[in-house]
C-alpha cells in the first residue's frame, strides 16, 4: 500500500539549524514561522505542490500532528485541487473544533483511524480521509479523488464498500446526499482525475453514459481508450498535455506521432471519434457541442446546480 510522501517537494530550511545564514532571508520565503524555503523553488512549484510544502512545514513544527482531510490527502498522494486555504489536521481530545492561522484543527463525535508511517508522519487513514473530502469537496473533485482511491491503475487505497460503511456508521450528517452521489458514480477503471471530472460532466450535461478503458486490437497491439460508447460505436478521448512537459522535442514528436498512428488505427474501428481538454469539460459547454458533433445521445435533462458547482472550489485560494 503506498504510504504518506516522506519528502516534501522542496528543501525546508528550518531557523536555528544551520540551514541559512540569517542575512539571506530576502531571498526566502516564510511558511511557518521558523521554517523557509528558497524563493525562486517557491515560486516554481504547483499550486498542489506549494500545499505540500507547506503541510511539511507544519509537519516540521509540530511533529505530533495528525493531518486530514486536504493535507492527510496531499500526502497519500490523493488529488488536490489547486492551493488549499488551511492546512488540516484531527484532534480527537478537543471539544470543539478551532482555527489558527492556516492551520484548522478539527474534532468530531465519530472517531478516525490514524495511521502512523515510518517517515515519522501521521495522518488520519486513507479511508476516513477520502470520506471527510467527499463531504466538502465540489462533487467532480470528490468523484475523481474516489475513482483514485479506489483505482488500482492509481492509488487502491480503499474502496468503495469501506467508505460507504464508514459513512454509515458515522453520526455526522453534513454532506451524506454529496457523499453517497459519489460513492454510486465512483468507478475503479478510471485512470486520471481529467477522466473522472470529465465523467462527471458528462453524466450531468444529460449525455449516456460511456464505458471506460474499451480496449480495441488491431494489427497485433492493443489500444485502450478513455471513454467508448458502444452503441452509437463513438470513442472519446480526454488531452493531457503533462506528458510532455518534461520531454525533451525529439522524444515529443516521437510521442505525437505514435498518439496518431494510434487514432488512426481506432478511427478505422468506430464511427465517431472525440477529443477535449481539461478546459472543455470544466466549461462543460464546449464538450457538450463535441459530443453532440460525434453523435453521442442525450439521455436526461442537464443537472444545471451540479454543472455550476465546476465554476469554484471554496476550499482552494482563489
Amino acid at each position: 500500500m503506498p504510504t504518506p510522501s516522506a519528502s516534501p517537494p522542496v528543501a525546508l530550511l528550518l531557523s536555528g539549524r544551520g540551514d541559512h545564514p540569517s542575512r539571506s532571508r530576502e531571498n526566502l520565503h516564510l511558511l511557518r514561522p521558523a521554517v523557509r524555503v528558497r524563493d525562486e523553488e517557491w515560486r516554481a512549484l504547483a499550486p498542489w505542490e506549494r500545499y505540500l510544502a507547506r503541510v511539511h512545514a507544519a509537519a516540521a513544527r509540530h511533529p505530533d500532528i495528525v493531518f486530514s482531510h486536504e493535507s492527510a490527502a496531499a500526502l497519500w498522494g490523493l488529488p488536490v485541487f489547486g492551493e488549499p486555504r488551511h492546512v488540516h489536521c484531527f484532534d480527537p481530545d478537543r471539544a470543539t473544533s478551532t482555527r489558527r492561522g492556516d492551520l484548522v484543527i478539527h474534532t468530531s463525535a465519530d472517531p478516525r483511524e490514524i495511521t502512523s508511517h515510518a517517515s515519522g508522519l501521521h495522518t488520519t487513514d486513507a479511508a476516513h480521509t477520502t470520506l471527510d473530502l467527499l463531504r466538502v469537496l465540489p462533487p467532480a473533485f470528490a468523484l475523481a479523488l474516489m475513482d483514485a482511491a479506489i483505482s488500482p491503475r492509481q492509488l487502491g487505497l480503499t474502496d468503495v464498500v469501506t467508505v460507504r460503511s464508514l459513512l454509515a456508521a458515522q453520526r455526522n450528517r453534513r454532506g451524506v446526499s454529496r457523499a453517497e452521489w459519489v460513492l454510486d458514480a465512483a468507478n475503479p477503471l478510471a485512470e486520471s482525475v481529467a477522466e473522472s471530472v470529465s465523467r462527471a460532466v458528462i453524466t450531468w450535461l444529460g449525455f449516456e453514459l460511456p464505458e471506460l478503458q474499451v480496449a480495441f486490437r488491431r494489427q497485433g497491439g492493443t489500444d485502450r481508450v478513455d471513454f467508448f460508447w458502444r452503441r452509437m460505436a463513438v470513442i472519446g478521448e480526454m488531452d493531457g498535455y503533462a506528458k510532455y512537459a518534461a520531454e525533451s522535442a525529439q522524444t515529443v514528436v516521437d510521442q505525437v506521432i505514435q498518439e496518431k498512428r494510434r487514432e488512426d488505427r481506432l478511427r478505422e474501428q468506430v464511427r465517431g471519434f472525440v477529443r477535449w481538454e481539461w478546459r472543455d469539460a470544466i466549461r462543460a459547454a464546449p464538450l457538450r457541442e463535441k459530443l453532440l458533433r460525434a453523435g453521442v445521445p442525450v439521455v436526461a435533462a442537464p443537472a444545471r446546480q451540479l454543472l455550476a458547482t465546476l465554476r469554484t472550489n471554496p476550499r482552494s485560494l482563489p
